[in-house]
């Protein structure tokens, strides 16, 4: 089970947000909070439904009307909505770019081992001088 299971009937989710169970039913008649129905026509909350009932209680307490409290929850959806987009759009762009042929760049490590490495980077320059002589085989 998880936080969109919708399992509380309407007395256990408004005893749990701290509404009387008429509150519930007028809520969901304007919008604010959409319950699932079960073939008998129940209501059935999931914890996500008694987690905005109780920003609702929130918002109410802080004097905002329930036109305002409508739009906030509104506005809210529509950004987790937006940010859920905007994630997918950077998994498939990552994905792109590190499967279209000749994006990848590599380099050599001093030890032969390759490094993969963003475009656009360079690698650090050893400064360091070695010097090579051949053996004496005498």
């Amino acid at each position: 089970m998880d936080e969109t299971t919708r399992v509380f009937v309407i007395s256990t989710a408004a005893e749990l947000a701290g509404m009387h169970p008429q509150t519930l039913r007028q809520y969901d008649r304007l919008g604010l909070v959409s319950p699932e129905r079960t073939p008998g026509k129940s209501r059935r909350y999931s914890m996500l439904d008694v987690a905005k009932l109780r920003e609702i209680a929130f918002l109410g307490s802080e004097g905002v009307s329930l036109e305002g409290i409508r739009r906030i929850l509104e506005l809210e959806d529509h950004v987790r909505g937006l940010e859920k987009r905007l994630r997918e759009l950077e998994s498939t762009l990552a994905d792109e770019l590190l499967n279209r042929p000749g994006r990848r760049v590599f380099a050599a490590g001093s030890a032969g081992d390759v490094i993969s490495m963003k475009a656009g980077t360079r690698t650090r320059r050893s400064n360091q001088i070695v010097i090579w002589r051949p053996r004496d085989h005498t």
